[in-house]
């Protein structure tokens, strides 16, 4: 369970995460080729050990979540929510038996409500394909409390990173803050050559404003469409891919470092982490 007393001795914060999830439950099917998302699975399983310990608790906001206003997950034992489509029979038998944290959750309904935000609570929802998959890979053991936050239907990169502010000091509680979503998300993109330039000149501005002193990575992020090439690699009203990103970007105060980044189906896709 999670207990804020117990913290006190931690040496440093948990370091924050903005990860690709992939594609449906790609990692646990055959693909062609073969090896298209072997680079990404071998990243996503070596997560834990690029943590300084195992953490408490991991939040995790996913970008196959949205509802009208913030809104934290407070079932006790979710299920698997499978949210896709069409892949074969075996990556719907998949199980992650994590449980949840309430007492971590009312925390953190507290402090979205002590930042001016409005936040709900859902108590029957399951945990979707952006939490399972990647955590699936990170943290197989399901072992770890698993706590999951939607993001906002309206979209607005601002609140979101209000919301990261909001749940900063998570970190130094020993909670692992992940953004799961995708870098590029462009469903007509994926696999078309056309979009290769766009999605690395994308890249590119995502590396060089995640290093930028905080208020104004910030202030970038918050105007994220201005970018090169922003609406090629996040249409208008679908990027909710990149909104997680928002969020881990807020709760951070420091420069984030490249960690992952690859051509995946002809598209630059990266993950970032925060310290």
């Amino acid at each position: 369970m999670f207990h804020t007393a117990a913290t006190a001795s931690v040496p440093s914060p948990m370091p924050r995460h903005y990860i690709p999830h992939g594609a449906g439950p790609c990692f646990f099917m055959d693909w062609q080729p073969a090896d298209e998302w072997y680079a990404l699975k071998d990243y996503l399983a070596s997560v834990q050990q690029r943590l300084p310990r195992v953490p408490k608790a991991i939040v995790v906001i996913s970008a196959h979540w949205l509802e009208a206003e913030f809104t934290v997950l407070t079932q006790a034992q979710p299920q698997l929510l499978f949210d896709y489509y069409g892949f074969p029979e075996a990556t719907y038998q998949l199980t992650y038996p994590a449980a949840n944290d309430l007492q971590l959750t009312d925390t953190i309904v507290q402090r979205i409500q002590g930042a001016g935000l409005r936040v709900n609570t859902d108590a029957e929802r399951n945990y979707d394909h952006g939490v399972f998959i990647p955590l699936l890979l990170m943290f197989p053991e399901a072992q770890i409390p698993v706590v999951q936050i939607s993001l906002r239907q309206d979209l607005d990169p601002a609140a979101h990173i209000q919301l990261g502010q909001a749940l900063a000091s998570l970190a130094e509680e020993d909670v692992f803050i992940l953004g799961s979503g995708m870098s590029f998300h462009n469903m007509r993109g994926y696999g078309d050559p056309h979009y290769t330039a766009a999605s690395q000149q994308f890249d590119q501005w995502l590396t060089d404003t995640l290093c930028l002193p905080v208020a104004e990575r910030n202030a970038a992020l918050a105007n994220w469409q201005q970018a090169p090439a922003a609406r090629l690699c996040h249409p208008v009203g679908a990027e909710e891919h990149l909104l997680p990103l928002m969020v881990v970007a807020g709760a951070s105060g420091q420069p984030a470092q490249k960690a992952f980044s690859q051509l995946q189906l002809k598209t630059q896709i990266s993950a970032f982490e925060f310290g």
